[in-house]
């Protein structure tokens, strides 16, 4: 599914700028615009013709030259429609909307709705900014539309970032680490042009390395995944920092699966989906940028860690501990190669502790790492903290570093354990050689995993979550009969003592109308045939269940889907039974999701052990519980305009089968029946 897109070249790479407006916020761009050289046609206008910046205003837009390529409208919410109308009629490129109290105003003005969509009908199929909008910096053309400060120097590639909040759009361009920042985009309302469709865009530059998104919600799902495609196609890496939790995926919803994939398990997964990688926090968001920027994706999930402290080689390990990251045993050939550079006195590890008696030699240095950045490494990571005082005697180490990366075509990256340990020059020195500067150890690891992981994994756009609807809950075995018609075993059953005399004991006796039938007693377990009549009268329902009993069991798993609004459907799979919310052990997914990545995912649970054969005991058949998984999303792909969720808990694990043992759907009604 191909989504239309925009196009916003002459917007966001204009060879001609128009100032509508007065003020500070107009003189800044203009001015902003002569500072960073920028060589194209800067016009303001002003109904005064005033002159700014030695820039004479005309009267109206009518009197421009020519269709300006980008327009920074700084005038009022009403005045800035009826100039948005005039600029689409005259063929402009784009435009930026700078006035507030549109949609994001409408708890306190009732007519910010109607404002919005007036400015979205008057663009007609001009792209826009905003409103309530910064607009852009462009590093590589000298081009913005930026009415404040700004840290941006002019680049020949770099990362692009996106942000919803022009606060922190400014704030990370004063980033003195060194990282190349391509473009700044604040994306405001996005009334038109949303936040996917201008990353999208900036796809077609090629001088852009990485793409950072702080994003505060996804809307339109299909033009994420467009993103994503296009962005593996060209091979840029997408990382986001994606902010806010929401309780939609629990909002009316009767099973366990959904206190398991709250929206932010939606996040989780919609992102993993797409190959997105996700950051928690602004450190890591820029280091993670520099590791893509200078490397591109990383081809292993592996590091090797080099400084002249035990100290420091601890907490590097440490800090990877938790994470999917590891320290791989160095081969016989690293210690042969480090035993020659280093000697007898040193311990050879990884991550490796080199002493300090090679300091100041530059040769012995590259010697003594270069064995670190061996192929099957993802990253070496060399450990160095550069003085304030005097770090003339520090040079050695970032030839050494500079040297090694020559020398090995491996990604390099020299780590400050603290951010004001690199200086902004040799952060500089080191990304001309093509070696990461890195600030701070936890972001160090965190970014490296992050860059390892980045890759897309869906097999189609996710699944939309469509309207919201009035879903009833279907008895047990409805919801059974409905699974198993699309490939889900379930057990033998019967709905009366009679019909089960056919069955093999034990049986599970079950009265039906109930989401958790343990909570009021209707469930009965290890029933035998003499027990079976009194056991049915029991039940608090007049309709009772009578199922064959599941034996020989090795886990018991869940396995449910829970529409999302906000993400689509998300699959969850996780520790079933009784272990369920005490454990909170899960994986969550996006439907729809390959088998293979189901498969791959797995051994990240808890509860894996169990299903692979724990101290001797007998395995599961994982090859029937994934394919009970995929007849499950089958079922969900097929009644997606009328599903609400869907649980199998608990899905029984046996050596030979998996086996539905309970179910529960809740689906709206199609016509007169289901």
């Amino acid at each position: 599914m191909l989504v239309a897109m925009r196009d916003l070249s002459r917007l966001l790479r204009p060879t001609s700028i128009a100032v509508v407006g007065g003020g500070a916020w107009c003189e800044q761009i203009i001015l902003q615009c002569q500072k960073m050289k920028f060589a194209g046609h800067v016009w303001m206008v002003h109904p005064r013709e005033v002159e700014v910046c030695g820039v004479k205003a005309v009267a109206s837009l009518a009197a421009l030259p020519s269709a300006p390529d980008a327009v920074f409208l700084g005038v009022n919410r009403h005045l800035a429609i009826e100039l948005m109308r005039e600029l689409s009629l005259m063929g402009a490129g784009g435009a930026v909307c700078f006035a507030s109290g549109f949609s994001e105003a409408i708890a306190e003005d009732a007519s910010g709705a109607d404002l919005q969509a007036a400015l979205i009908d008057a663009a007609g199929e001009m792209p826009f900014l905003g409103p309530n909008c910064y607009g852009y910096v462009n590093a590589l053309d000298s081009a913005l539309l930026w009415p404040d400060q700004h840290g941006c120097t002019l680049v020949e590639t770099g990362v692009a970032i996106l942000t919803q909040s022009s606060n922190i759009a400014i704030n990370l361009t004063m980033q003195q680490r060194g990282l190349p920042i391509a473009y700044t985009i604040a994306c405001g309302n996005m009334a038109q042009t949303s936040q996917a469709q201008i990353a999208t865009s900036l796809l077609d530059d090629p001088r852009v390395t990485a793409i950072g998104l702080h994003i505060e919600g996804f809307s339109d799902i299909a033009e994420w995944a467009e993103l994503a495609r296009k962005a593996h196609k060209r091979g840029v890496p997408l990382i986001a920092l994606k902010v806010g939790k929401s309780d939609q995926a629990q909002r009316a919803t009767v099973s366990h699966t959904a206190s398991l994939a709250g929206s932010d398990a939606g996040t989780d997964a919609l992102l993993r989906h797409l190959g997105i990688g996700r950051v928690y926090d602004l450190p890591a968001f820029l280091e993670t940028l520099m590791v893509l920027h200078c490397n591109g994706r990383l081809d292993a999930p592996t590091l090797s860690s080099v400084s002249c402290s035990g100290g420091e080689a601890s907490l590097i390990a440490d800090l990877a501990h938790d994470t999917l990251m590891t320290f791989p045993t160095l081969t016989e050939g690293q210690k042969i190669e480090l035993s020659g550079a280093l000697g007898p006195m040193v311990a050879l590890s990884n991550p490796l502790d080199y002493n300090t008696y090679i300091w100041r030699d530059t040769e012995a240095m590259t010697r003594a790492w270069l064995p670190m950045t061996a192929p099957h490494i993802g990253m070496t990571m060399l450990i160095v903290d550069y003085p304030h005082t005097d770090a003339s005697d520090w040079v050695c180490a970032t030839d050494a570093a500079i040297a090694i990366r020559e020398k090995s075509g491996r990604p390099v990256a020299v780590v400050a354990t603290l951010p004001e340990l690199m200086p902004l020059n040799i952060a500089q020195k080191l990304l001309a050689a093509g070696v990461t500067p890195l600030n701070g150890l936890r972001e160090a690891v965190a970014a490296a995993e992050i860059a390892s992981s980045t890759v897309v994994s869906f097999a189609d756009v996710p699944l939309p979550a469509g309207v919201d609807r009035d879903a009833i809950v279907l008895n047990e075995s409805d919801a059974k009969a409905a699974l198993a018609s699309y490939g889900m075993r379930v057990p033998q059953q019967a709905a009366d003592v009679e019909a089960a005399g056919a069955l093999v004991e034990p049986f599970a006796v079950k009265g039906t109308g109930f989401a958790h039938k343990s909570e009021v007693g209707a469930v009965a377990l290890n029933v035998s045939h003499a027990e079976l009549a009194k056991v049915v009268k029991t039940m608090p329902s007049e309709c009772v269940l009578i199922e064959e009993m599941i034996t020989g069991s090795v886990a018991e798993m869940l396995i449910g889907v829970v529409r999302d609004p906000a993400h689509g459907f998300i699959l969850t799979i996780g520790a079933g039974g009784v272990l369920t919310e005490i454990m909170q052990d899960a994986i969550s997914f996006i439907v729809p999701t390959r088998a293979e990545v189901i498969r791959a995912a797995l051994p990240r649970l808890k509860t894996y052990p169990l299903l692979s054969g724990f101290r001797g005991a007998a395995a599961a058949n994982i090859d029937e519980l994934i394919e009970g998984i995929m007849a499950l999303q089958s079922y969900v792909i097929a009644h997606a305009d009328r599903l609400e969720e869907v649980e199998i808990n608990p899905m029984m694990c046996t050596p030979t089968h998996a086996i539905a043992a309970d179910a529960l759907i809740r689906i709206a009604p199609k016509g007169p029946d289901l």
